[in-house]
């Protein structure tokens, strides 16, 4: 039957792949990738031929109803991100609503999500949590910080290395140094690690071993 499957993909190591993603991928009649070219080592690797068709946050606007028209059509089509699970901080919203707007089938395969092992070693409570994603980066910044300075659950942020200290920073003046946090990077990758402490020991960490790859900022809730 015809349907659209959003299929998680490895955040790093290549191993975290589902024999069952393998499978979906191979007899999609089309996969959308975030960047093809990323895409397509994953292909090479697992042997998928399927073709690919670029689909990311600066044209999935323009894209979505010709998609939703193909799987209507008889289609199925396949959606991946770089990596982890697509509409997790990654483009999907849009076409998964559009999709079920239509009455058409969607279908999510459980695999890989940065923010899952991170929040689980990060030794803080995880029976609650919220997930905040990307922080604005200027506008509505200070507006969000503030709305989560009395949040009691755990928060699960993403960051960029390139501005993780100014992160961190913002979390001692709205949180305080004192709060607890844990802080992983290029999870599941030959250099993986997280570092745990208070806002001002994992500030200090990173100011004298300045951050690379991709990051994920887990803060203990008020208490």
């Amino acid at each position: 039957m015809a349907r659209l499957y959003i299929v998680p993909t490895p955040i790093g190591n290549l191993d975290d792949m589902t024999f069952r993603a393998v499978e979906v991928l191979k007899q999609a009649d089309t996969v959308l990738a975030e960047d093809t070219r990323t895409s397509s080592k994953l292909f090479k690797h697992f042997d998928i031929n399927t073709p690919l068709q670029s689909h990311h946050m600066h044209n999935e606007h323009k894209t979505v109803d010709g998609i939703v028209r193909r799987i209507a059509g008889g289609e199925t089509i396949a959606l991946i991100s770089d990596a982890g699970t697509p509409a997790i901080s990654d483009p999907g919203f849009l076409l998964t609503r559009a999709c079920l707007e239509q009455g058409l089938e969607v279908e999510c395969l459980p695999g890989a999500t940065a923010f899952v092992p991170a929040l689980v070693n990060s030794g803080l409570p995880n029976d609650r949590f919220v997930f905040e994603g990307f922080l604005p980066v200027k506008k509505g910044r200070q507006t969000r910080l503030k709305a989560l300075v009395e949040e009691t659950r755990t928060m699960v942020f993403y960051e960029s290395p390139y501005k993780l200290i100014k992160t961190l920073n913002d979390f001692i003046t709205f949180f305080g140094a004192d709060r607890p946090v844990s802080v992983s990077r290029e999870l599941t990758k030959l250099y993986e690690e997280t570092v745990r402490g208070t806002a001002r020991e994992i500030l200090d960490h990173f100011e004298k071993k300045p951050p690379k790859g991709e990051i994920v900022v887990v803060v203990a809730g008020i208490r």
